[in-house]
């Protein structure tokens, strides 16, 4: 007990920390690198995409699109937070990051797939006010009251995530600085910290309540809603109209917490499994990738943005010419 009361008392001593990954697998680490660079190339390509397009449409300026335009932001910011260093370490020997490196990732890791749960259960409101109550829709769904919901989650999951990075990176680590994880993960850094972790465990629960379980029950409400009022719908040309305004949302969503899920209410094992780290290193490149793809796949108005936005391109390069 002495020994780590010391220690605690001088944690600035761990400069920093190494994070194993896919150490033991040089095989694997080769295969990963050319596949997590194109996944990550597409996700930023195609997420700017979407931000591009319907920033540029006057078409687009709905909140629909404004919610997606966050939603791809965030999927950029969500990914680079680790993806450019888990790069560098799937073919460099020394695989570490500094304190205040490890600090900045957990914080904006969690800040931004927070906000992606609240901004999911936002994004499923607006299209139970959009295909339920379409004549007050202008009126309820508001521009102003766009930019409140979209910032009060960024705003809020930032607060959240600052304060449980803060909380954990105090914690005595007592010189311990191995990470078995490839990025820094929350519940990895606390498994090194030897003071009590009680209050950490707390806000991290309390956390996981309110963005998991809460979103997800609004979500399926409100889609719930949804389908009794299509299926109100008088003809099939209706209801398939009405329906694929929600259905790459919907996609999204089941994409989105089906991995969480099975990621973090699968009975934890006493050790480390290499498989879990693939997943989740595919789960967590795959999924932002896919989002910008399922939204624009069929997607007329996304189509027609895109044809405006090159057209515009076009006509800018020949004025410049």
């Amino acid at each position: 007990q002495e020994p780590c009361s010391m220690e605690s008392s001088n944690r600035t001593t761990v400069s920093e920390f190494i994070l194993t990954g896919f150490s033991g697998y040089p095989v694997l680490e080769h295969l990963l690198f050319p596949l997590c660079s194109a996944m990550y190339l597409v996700t930023l390509l195609g997420n700017t995409a979407i931000v591009v397009v319907s920033m540029m449409d006057a078409r687009l300026h709905t909140p629909m699109y404004f919610f997606l335009g966050n939603l791809s932001i965030l999927d950029i910011c969500y990914t680079s937070t680790f993806v450019p260093l888990m790069l560098v370490h799937l073919l460099s020997s020394r695989k570490t990051i500094s304190f205040t490196g490890c600090a900045v990732q957990m914080c904006l890791s969690l800040s931004t797939g927070s906000t992606e749960c609240l901004l999911l259960a936002i994004m499923a409101y607006d299209r139970y006010l959009a295909i339920c109550q379409p004549l007050r829709y202008p009126v309820l769904m508001s521009h102003r009251l766009c930019l409140m919901l979209a910032g009060a989650s960024w705003i809020l999951c930032l607060f959240k995530s600052v304060t449980e990075t803060i909380i954990a990176m105090r914690l005595p680590f007592c010189g311990q600085r191995v990470i078995r994880h490839f990025t820094c993960e929350i519940l990895a850094v606390l498994k090194l910290a030897c003071g009590d972790t009680s209050v950490s465990d707390v806000f991290l629960l309390v956390g996981a309540i309110l963005l998991l379980p809460v979103p997800l029950t609004l979500i399926c409400l409100s889609y719930m809603l949804i389908l009794a009022t299509i299926l109100r719908v008088p003809s099939a040309t209706g209801r398939r109209k009405a329906f694929s305004t929600c259905s790459a949302h919907l996609a999204v969503v089941l994409l989105f917490y089906s991995t969480i899920i099975f990621m973090y209410m699968k009975p934890k094992s006493k050790g480390a499994h290499i498989s879990d780290q693939v997943f989740t290193v595919l789960y967590a490149v795959v999924t932002p990738m896919l989002n910008p793809i399922i939204y624009s796949l069929r997607n007329k108005e996304v189509h027609d943005g895109i044809k405006v936005t090159d057209g515009r391109g076009l006509q800018a390069g020949i004025t410049a010419i």
